[in-house]
């Protein structure tokens, strides 16, 4: 296997606006894989090093407005500078899966199109972060800003169960809780992206119940994969 900058392993990664379930697909598919006797590392950004866990905090903590936008877009690119460096480059190298939720288009669409800085300087921001390091699929689950909504509120009104599992793990963060507005901006943004580099990203719909997205997915990357 051969990843996407001349490295030994496979980089996937998953993206797509609150709610579309992403996270779901992305365990689901390193079961998958560790089934067919890959080694398999799951990350995400921002949190994915013991830094970026303390940057998560600082990125989804908080009400909308109390990041400065500017500190919002380069806190990203630290925690993703940190992230290639201390974790995804070295399990590449030793020829591991690497499956991230998460990565450069994330910001591209939420602060790109989010937030409205300059494609070109969000870009420029991701490939100093990166080392020029890229995902070779990235797997783009789209669903309409109103259902990724409803999903989320479903979610949070589960969290008051007292079987839910982890609560802090799936509580709203301070981008959740932006308006719709800006939902559709990233989701417009996403949609742009995928357009752009048909090649890299398979662009899946996120509407169909997890199993039927899930074989959605398990079809995107089977090329990709051990047989």
């Amino acid at each position: 296997m051969t990843g996407g900058d001349g490295v030994a392993g496979q980089f996937i990664t998953v993206e797509g606006i609150d709610g579309c379930g992403k996270t779901t697909q992305l365990q689901r598919l390193a079961a998958h894989c560790r089934s067919l006797g890959a080694e398999v590392v799951v990350t995400r950004e921002p949190g994915g090093t013991d830094l970026g866990v303390q940057l998560r905090a600082v990125l989804l903590g908080g009400d909308p407005g109390s990041v400065d936008p500017l500190a919002e877009l380069l806190l990203y690119a630290a925690d993703r500078a940190q992230h290639v460096q201390q974790l995804i480059r070295p399990a590449l190298e030793a020829g591991k899966i690497v499956l991230c939720d998460r990565y450069v288009d994330a910001s591209l669409a939420y602060q790109g199109y989010g937030r409205g800085f300059p494609l070109s300087l969000v870009a420029e921001l991701n490939r100093l972060a990166t080392g020029g390091l890229g995902p070779v699929r990235t797997l783009l689950y789209d669903l309409e800003v109103e259902e990724g909504l409803r999903r989320t509120r479903l979610r949070q009104s589960r969290l008051t169960e007292p079987t839910t599992p982890d609560p802090e793990e799936h509580r709203q963060d301070r981008l959740d809780r932006e308006g719709a507005e800006f939902h559709h901006r990233v989701r417009e943004g996403y949609l742009a992206v995928a357009a752009a580099e048909p090649d890299r990203i398979r662009l899946l719909s996120a509407k169909g119940s997890i199993d039927e997205v899930f074989a959605l997915t398990r079809e995107a990357v089977a090329d990709l994969l051990p047989t």
